[in-house]
């Protein structure tokens, strides 16, 4: 019998790669009939994340070398290095590598298609899948994947339990837009990754300029604001990004494509991985980190750390030939073990996320930002900014930090 991913995101093609290659029998299915639709993803990941081979090298537009801040009142702050810090990736090359990969070593791909319903048993599960033409059909597998990201469609935000403390389910949504530059107006963004950070900008939120090849930019914003202020996401986003493009002299290039997405996370990741038969993979389980809306590695990560469990659960299942309807003691320490490859760092960045984001609001948490920011440029290498943001090394800003995060200044 088989395993059925539903969504074929970095972490759902990645896991079916992982199963097809020690003989599971998979079938990964996925809405999408290509790989170049709906590419909304920053794209941003640290040089390690190449160097280790967890993100195709293939799938890189650019490398870059620096950090550049635009503080609220439009200051720029810089930090160089002379070798490259990290890769803007290009989504849809990363996806067509990993839709590739999966089909190499055996996986059945049903493009186009999406996952109806489910129907769990004590010892496999009935799914209901609608293909492209509307036609129907019915899978019977050992279990079933939930790679659909922030819907969670299938181990729904219903199964969202926190078991120990209060957690909370935070939800932002973002715009991008591709364009078209030349050698001129793109040469001011090249080597560098750019942020734009406080409430003038945007509010609850921040904006980026990347570089990508043959001059590209990536340009975009995100918010992530209280529930109260979510109505105006979408607008608020789009004014932003606007004012930024007329601002900088980019609103004449042409726009390749204009893409938007959800963020959810859980604060602590709290909520249940595993539902019966139904087991959740990447941001179906809050691995998109908070502070940068970051989440393409994490999803990665998150189906390294399942694919051994699961096959080692496989291999019980089958050498028995008793198929347990409870989670194995393999299954079960799922969750626990991708908390620890994320580390206690994770949750510290999401809190300091929260607080930023949800706090960003007027000018009183500008000035505060604008002190963290100056702090940050006499005394942090590009290198130590970047283990900040993408390693969440807190420990040596913790007396900086710690004041920031709890509104004490």
């Amino acid at each position: 019998m088989s395993v059925l991913i539903a969504g074929a995101g970095p972490s759902g093609s990645r896991l079916a790669e992982l199963l097809a290659i020690q003989g599971v029998n998979v079938i990964l299915v996925d809405r999408l009939k290509s790989a170049e639709e709906n590419c909304f993803s920053s794209a941003v990941v640290p040089i390690n994340s190449i160097d280790d081979n967890l993100i195709p090298s293939t799938s890189v537009s650019s490398y870059w070398k620096s950090w550049q801040i635009f503080d609220p009142k439009g200051k720029s702050h810089q930090w160089n290095s002379d070798s490259n810090l990290g890769a803007v990736l290009d989504f849809a090359k990363l996806r067509k590598q990993l839709w590739r990969k999966a089909k190499a070593v055996g996986v059945e791909f049903l493009c186009g298609w999406t996952v109806r319903g489910v129907s769990s048993s004590r010892y496999f599960v009935d799914v209901e899948l609608q293909g492209p033409n509307c036609e129907l059909t019915k899978r019977r597998v050992l279990y079933v994947i939930d790679a659909t990201g922030h819907n969670r469609l299938l181990i729904g935000p219903k199964q969202i339990s926190f078991t120990s403390g209060r957690d909370i389910l935070l939800e932002g949504s973002g715009v991008e837009w591709i364009l078209q530059g030349n050698s001129h107006t793109s040469n001011k963004w090249n080597d560098r990754i750019t942020f734009f950070l406080g409430s003038s900008w945007i509010k609850h939120g921040y904006g980026w300029i990347f570089p990508m090849s043959q001059d590209r930019l990536k340009v975009g914003f995100c918010s992530l604001p209280p529930s109260s202020h979510k109505n105006s996401w979408k607008m608020s986003n789009g004014i932003a990004l606007k004012n930024l493009l007329k601002k900088f002299d980019l609103n004449a290039l042409p726009v390749l494509d204009r893409h938007g997405g959800i963020i959810r996370s859980t604060l602590k990741r709290q909520e249940a991985h595993i539902s019966g038969r139904i087991i959740g993979v990447g941001d179906t389980v809050s691995t998109a980190n908070l502070l940068g809306g970051e989440g393409i590695r994490h999803a990665l990560l998150s189906a390294e750390v399942l694919a051994p469990l699961l096959l080692a659960k496989l291999r019980i299942s089958a050498s028995s030939k008793v198929l347990s309807a409870s989670s194995s003691k393999e299954l079960i320490n799922y969750q626990k073990q991708l908390n620890e490859r994320l580390g206690w760092r994770w949750s510290v960045s999401n809190r300091l996320g929260k607080k930023t984001w949800w706090g960003l609001t007027g000018e009183f948490a500008d000035q505060r930002l604008i002190k963290l920011i100056d702090a940050l440029t006499l005394k942090a290498s590009a290198e130590e900014i970047s283990a900040l943001l993408f390693d969440y090394r807190f420990e040596r800003y913790g007396l900086k930090l710690l004041p920031y995060l709890f509104g004490w200044r």
